[in-house]
């Protein structure tokens, strides 16, 4: 009997970092922009980042009553504060 091919996942997507209970919350805001750069700041000296509450800051309306949070693993939470410290940014 001739083995099944084994699925894996397509070429160019890359694994999504999933949030656990040791994340920690590095920044809020409601500009997307804003995020975006931390995001990249971040990913260029190898820190993950995962934006939460993206949908439900959408959901209401866009008026910023719902902040979405930026999060880092814990072991790199301190890397991360230091990285947005000397970038000027708050954390």
């Amino acid at each position: 009997m001739p083995q099944r091919p084994v699925k894996s996942r397509p070429a160019g997507r890359p694994s999504l970092p999933r949030h656990t209970a040791s994340d920690e919350a590095i920044a809020m805001h409601n500009d997307a922009v804003r995020l975006s750069w931390l995001q990249a700041l971040l990913r260029d000296s190898g820190i993950d980042t995962l934006v939460l509450d993206r949908h439900t800051s959408l959901v209401g309306g866009s008026i910023g009553a719902i902040p979405r949070r930026l999060m880092v693993a814990e072991r790199d939470y301190r890397r991360a504060c230091a990285l947005l410290a000397a970038a000027g940014e708050d954390a």
